[in-house]
């Protein structure tokens, strides 16, 4: 009996550690392929022309290095923030689908588990060790009196690290005081694993829900205008080719008015210039004295007089050219269009997001009804969930297909609006002329709108499944005035954006008419007066 005993242990010890590793493995994959996908994206906007990449000091190249390998990381771990729920919710029905498989005896619960964990984990780290890190890193010089090289300049972005994360957790402690989380001791540092950093990345996480109830309605509206841009309309009633050959022709009339004009004004200048000479007796002519010029002195002037106006009509002239190159570029975007993209692309893009967005709605709204009944559970979650148990969506994997799409079309709307937004015009990347701050500060906007990510799907009932680790664990979520405040706000902002997006051709129509009937209204009755 104690051999069989001791067998048992031994084989549950070896199929504990197998299971390790083979978590371990997985989760280097899929860092692997993540960070892959990450150096792809910031490959294509980071800045090429510059002396910090082309630099020939071997220090300068270092430190870019560091701080582009750094900035892709965090990028990556965005992206496994983002696909937290989304790859949760398709673990849970496949194991349903085939519970009894071989091929997927590695997805188990322990498995996404220790995914959120990690990923968790590293949010932490790249949101207030490594982005921090590298940003000093690449702005540090070295202290006074040392020598140039990479040693003083980590001692320096270390020292001035260590002095920022000093202020950042007083002010923690503090804050985690005043709102009765923790009393405040002396020797408050000895929880800063489990309470401080858990609330500062509960304070961050807060910003980002907040942050994404403001540019997830306006990115709903303006993602429309994303796929009008993108997509080639369907052509009802138009003639392409004939406006085509019309705009052609008219900015050729164009260019011809404008070559006429230069031309006319480089004549009038040559006539100044041989009437100045003829005046002075140096012009050409046959028994013309000093002081007398070939052309009469009114009609020079005159001649002067005329190039101003020219001179705005040539802005006017160039400004309809490049109007009508644009639109020239247009229609030869819609000609060179094949009838299947015009006819069923466009109609089916459009489609599809107005039921993503109505199904949207409608989730938001009957998950404050849910709540105010008392239906609905709040967000935060501290049990242990275990995954091929049950379908959390009640039209089975239909269902969970359907909150993965919204899961994504929520954050694809989110980063749509954010870049959207008025004060991000100057922040926003451009294709191959971001600076590395810039790719720092994107790359930190971006973790902390897919951390959130998870948070705003919970929250406003886009699916049922648990947040698995500490962002179950997140304080604020239990707090039903705030869970119940923010899908009101939401779907109140979210429907009255849309509203006003479809209904503003119509209200200006309206306003035009209006105006017109009250001008006419009192002219009229000027006139009877």
């Amino acid at each position: 009996m104690d051999d069989e005993e001791e067998e048992e242990v031994t084989d549950l010890k070896l199929q504990l550690f197998h299971n390790t590793v083979r978590e371990h493995i997985i989760f280097l994959l899929l860092i692997i392929l993540l960070y892959f996908s990450s150096y792809v994206v910031v490959s294509r906007f980071r800045r090429r022309d510059r002396d910090d990449l082309y630099s020939n000091d071997e220090d300068e190249v270092l430190v870019y290095r560091i701080s582009f390998w750094l900035c892709t990381f965090t990028l990556a771990v965005a992206e496994g923030a983002a696909m937290l729920l989304p790859v949760s919710i398709a673990s849970n029905e496949v194991l349903l689908l085939y519970p009894n498989s071989y091929y997927v005896k590695w997805l188990n619960s322990s498995l996404i588990q220790g995914l959120w964990n990690h990923v968790f984990l590293f949010s932490n780290l790249s949101l207030f060790i490594f982005l921090p890190f590298v940003y000093l890193f690449s702005e540090s010089t070295g202290f006074v009196g040392h020598k140039k090289g990479i040693l003083p300049r980590v001692y320096e972005t270390f020292t001035v690290f260590m002095l920022m994360a000093v202020i950042v957790l007083v002010l923690t402690a503090v804050l985690s005081a005043v709102f009765g989380i923790e009393k405040f001791q002396f020797f408050w540092f000895l929880n800063l694993g489990s309470v401080h950093l858990p609330f500062l990345y509960s304070c961050v996480s807060f910003l980002g829900v907040m942050l994404m109830l403001i540019c997830t309605p306006y990115g709903f509206v303006r993602l429309f205008g994303v796929v009008n841009q993108v997509l080639v309309r369907p052509l009802l009633l138009r003639d392409v080719n004939e406006e085509f050959s019309a705009f052609y022709m008219e900015e050729a009339s164009v260019k011809r008015k404008l070559a006429h004009i230069e031309l006319h004004n480089v004549s009038i200048s040559d006539a100044a210039a041989n009437g100045g000479r003829l005046s002075n007796g140096i012009g050409l002519g046959v028994g013309l004295g000093r002081g007398r010029s070939f052309f009469p002195q009114p009609l020079l002037q005159a001649h002067l007089y005329q190039r101003k106006p020219m001179a705005s009509n040539v802005g006017e002239l160039n400004d309809r050219l490049r109007e009508l190159d644009s639109e020239r570029k247009e229609l030869d975007k819609l000609r060179k269009s094949s009838t299947f993209q015009r006819t069923f692309v466009y109609p089916l893009a459009m489609l599809l997001l107005l039921f993503c967005t109505g199904v949207t709605i409608l989730l938001v709204v009957q998950n404050t009804l849910e709540l105010l009944i008392g239906i609905k559970a709040l967000p935060l979650s501290t049990r242990q969930f275990t995954l091929g148990i049950s379908s959390l969506s009640k039209l089975g994997p239909f269902g969970a297909g359907l909150e993965v799409c919204l899961i994504f079309y929520l954050g694809a709307t989110s980063v749509v609006g954010f870049y959207s937004m008025p004060f991000m015009r100057n922040v926003c990347p451009k294709r191959r002329q971001t600076s590395l701050p810039q790719l720092m500060l994107n790359c930190g906007f971006m973790l902390v709108l897919s951390s959130a990510l998870p948070l705003l799907s919970r929250i406003i009932g886009i699916t049922n499944f648990d947040l698995l680790g500490d962002f179950g664990a997140i304080e604020w979520l239990g707090n039903f005035q705030i869970v119940l405040l923010y899908n009101l706000v939401f779907g109140t902002t979210t429907a009255l954006c849309l509203a006003n997006k479809f209904t503003a051709t119509v209200r200006r129509e309206l306003r035009a008419r209006l105006v017109e009937n009250y001008v006419l209204f009192t002219n009229y009755m000027s006139f009877i007066n």
